[in-house]
C-alpha cells in the first residue's frame, strides 16, 4: 500500500456537534496525507523588552488613554488601554433603519486592549500561575465593568490572538476584549440549544458532556456482524484536570488541536468565577497551553471566552449555559469546501489527538 493510499484506521465520518449541530464536524484523518501548505508557525520573539514596542513597560505615552493596571499603575504587569483601531466604539449616535431586506444597527460598543505581560515576547504557558490567575482577574473586572456602564451592552467577548493568521498585528503579548450591542450569533446558538436541552432532559448539557468524559466507557458494536465499531474509554477525552477545572478535546473539534477549558462545578456566567478558584483555572490553563506547546510549538492560535449574555435574560440562562474557554490552534487553513459549506474539516482524530496531549510529560 502506497504512503498516500487510505488504510483500515482512516476515519471519515461527521460528527455532530452536541451543543450546535450546525457547527458539525468531517473527520477525515486520511486527508492529512495529502500535499498541502500548512499555516505557517508564528515567528516568536522571545526578547523581554523593545525599544520600539508601544506596549513594553516605559513605553506607556506611545499607546491610547489607559483605562486600567494590575497590580498599580505605577508598577504594572498587566495594562488594559484603549484600542487604537476599534472595531466598535463610536460615541455619535447613530440610528439603524430598516429598508425592505436592509437592516442596520447602530454600531456602538467598547474594543480595548489587554497588555496580558509586562514582558514583551513571554508564552501563555511561560507566565507564572500568579500572574495568569491576576489576568482573569482583570478579565472578571473590566467585563464587570463594561456591563454596569452602560445597559445597551449586551455581551464581553474576551479573546487572543497569537500569530499573524489568527489576527494578531503586534507581537507583544495581549488579549483584547469587545462589547457590542447584540449577542453574537455562535453564542446565542449554545445559549438557546442548552436552553432546549435542559428543557427536554432536566440537566446542563455542557455538565453532562464533562461527566461523559470523565465517567463514561463503552463498546460499540455493528448490529449485523457483531464486530467492534468503536471503543471510548473513561478519560480519553481529557487533557487536563485541576481542583475546580477541566480542559477536554470536544468529540467534534473544529480544530485539529481545538481545547475547551470548563469549571467542573455548573456555573453559567464567567463574572460568578470566585476569586479563590482563579488559581486552579490559572493552572489548568498554563498546564494545557504547555501540552499544547510541546505538540504543535510556535502554531498560531485564537482563545475566546464564551459566557451567558446580559441581555435581561441570563437568570434564564443559568441553570442550562455553562461558560468555557476555547482554544483554536491554527494548523491548517480553510478550503472552498468549508467556506463553502460550513463543515469544519479534521484531519486528526480527536482522541488521538488527545491522548498525544496527554501524554506528554510537564
Amino acid at each position: 500500500m502506497s504512503d498516500t493510499q487510505a488504510d483500515s484506521s482512516d476515519v471519515r465520518e461527521i460528527r455532530i456537534n452536541p451543543i450546535v449541530p450546525s457547527e458539525s464536524v468531517l473527520v477525515a484523518t486520511a486527508r492529512s496525507m495529502r500535499p498541502k501548505k500548512a499555516e505557517d508557525l508564528a515567528p516568536r520573539d522571545t526578547r523581554k523588552h523593545v525599544e520600539t514596542c508601544p506596549f513594553c513597560r516605559g513605553n506607556e505615552h506611545k499607546t491610547p488613554p489607559q483605562i486600567m493596571a494590575w497590580p498599580d499603575a505605577d508598577d504594572w504587569h498587566i495594562r488594559i488601554v484603549e484600542n487604537l483601531y476599534p472595531v466598535l466604539g463610536d460615541e455619535r449616535a447613530q440610528a439603524g433603519f430598516n429598508f425592505g431586506l436592509q437592516q442596520t444597527i447602530d454600531g456602538y460598543g467598547r474594543h480595548e486592549v489587554i497588555i496580558d505581560h509586562d514582558e514583551h515576547g513571554i508564552a501563555v504557558h511561560e507566565m507564572a500561575e500568579s500572574h495568569l490567575a491576576g489576568l482573569f482577574g482583570v478579565y472578571q473586572t473590566r467585563m464587570r465593568q463594561l456591563f454596569e456602564s452602560d445597559d445597551r451592552l449586551k455581551y464581553v467577548l474576551i479573546f487572543k490572538n497569537f500569530g499573524p493568521a489568527a489576527g494578531a498585528s503586534i507581537p507583544h503579548t495581549h488579549s483584547q476584549v469587545i462589547a457590542m450591542p447584540v449577542v453574537p450569533v455562535n453564542v446565542d446558538a449554545e445559549v438557546t440549544n442548552s436552553a432546549a436541552h435542559y428543557a427536554k432532559h432536566h440537566h446542563c448539557i455542557f455538565c453532562a458532556l464533562i461527566d461523559e468524559a470523565l465517567t463514561f466507557e463503552a463498546t460499540i458494536y455493528d448490529r449485523a456482524s457483531g464486530a467492534v465499531r468503536r471503543k471510548i474509554n473513561v478519560g480519553q477525552y481529557v487533557v487536563e484536570r485541576g481542583e475546580k477545572f477541566i480542559a477536554i478535546k470536544p468529540f467534534a473539534s473544529r480544530y485539529e488541536w481545538e481545547v475547551h477549558i470548563l469549571p467542573l462545578s455548573h456555573q453559567a456566567d464567567f463574572l460568578d468565577m470566585h476569586d479563590e478558584d482563579r488559581a486552579d483555572l490559572a493552572r489548568v490553563m498554563k498546564r494545557t497551553m504547555a501540552r499544547l506547546d510541546a505538540v504543535i510549538g510556535g502554531a498560531q492560535y485564537n482563545f475566546f471566552l464564551h459566557t451567558v449574555p446580559h441581555d435581561g435574560k441570563q437568570g434564564a440562562h443559568a441553570h442550562s449555559y455553562h461558560w468555557h474557554l476555547e482554544i483554536c490552534p491554527r494548523t491548517s487553513i480553510p478550503t472552498g469546501f468549508e467556506l463553502g459549506s460550513g463543515l469544519f474539516v479534521n484531519t486528526i482524530n480527536p482522541e488521538q489527538a488527545a491522548e498525544r496531549l496527554r501524554a506528554i510529560t510537564l
